[in-house]
């Protein structure tokens, strides 16, 4: 069974394996409403399905089913957002593709709404603190289990504008002081590096300007880490 947003025909659908099918517009109404209505037409369709009803990695969580304040839809910049990961998506896949070691794909992150990749370097990592809101700790201590440098997009929070970003797990001595292409900038407030999607956007080379910042970032990662980058890296051709 899948579930589909279709963010050009502003519709979710749903597919069984048995060619169950059934969805619904993509409008205004509250989280509480959509789940709802979601919860109904999987039922309709014989699926049981069961979830954790509070949204990951944000404080203060309200239940899915409860959450009447949140209600707004706006269907031309849920496209417009739908069109810019599209544009990060294909980024983030030519950044990877020239890495020989172990590589996550590039996956959407719905708690904090982020779309990223990943690269290790082989070894074990420390254990994460954890203490992510609503997300237990046996999560998060799994998912940074080992040595990494992450890239990806993400559409900006509370004082914080979208924005392309980087960081590593764990955090090499001197990571803050490396030199990373601009108008790439390290943020104090969440210890990554920026780089800021309205200066993306009106770059000459919009392709150019993000690869440069991840490749330039994970070099920095890689180096002060002292990753084994021949091992890991295919030669440029």
């Amino acid at each position: 069974m899948s579930i589909d947003f279709d963010f050009l025909g502003q519709r979710l659908d749903i597919a069984g394996c048995d060619g169950e099918r059934d969805g619904f517009a993509l409008q205004p109404m509250s989280v509480a409403a959509f789940y709802e209505k979601l919860m109904k037409r999987l039922h309709g369709l014989g699926f049981d399905v069961q979830i954790n009803r509070k949204p990951n990695e944000v404080a203060d969580a309200v239940p899915f089913d409860r959450d009447t304040v949140h209600a707004s839809y706006d269907a031309a910049y849920v496209e417009r957002f739908f069109r810019a990961l599209l544009q990060a998506d294909r980024l983030c896949k030519q950044f990877r593709a020239p890495f020989l070691g172990k590589a996550s794909p590039v996956h959407f992150f719905w708690g904090s709404f982020d779309l990223a990749v990943t690269r290790f370097s082989g070894r074990v990592a420390p254990q994460h603190p954890g203490g992510i809101p609503n997300m237990p700790d046996w999560v998060t201590r799994e998912a940074y289990s080992r040595e990494e440098q992450s890239v990806g997009f993400w559409p900006g929070g509370p004082g914080i504008e979208a924005s392309f970003y980087a960081y590593a797990y764990p955090e090499p001595p001197g990571f803050a002081e490396a030199k990373v292409a601009p108008p790439g900038y390290w943020s104090v407030q969440l210890r990554e590096f920026l780089l800021p999607y309205e200066s993306v956007r009106t770059s000459p080379d919009p392709d150019r300007t993000v690869l440069d910042f991840f490749n330039s970032t994970y070099e920095a990662a890689a180096n002060l880490a002292n990753w084994d980058r021949a091992a890991l890296e295919r030669a440029a051709t």
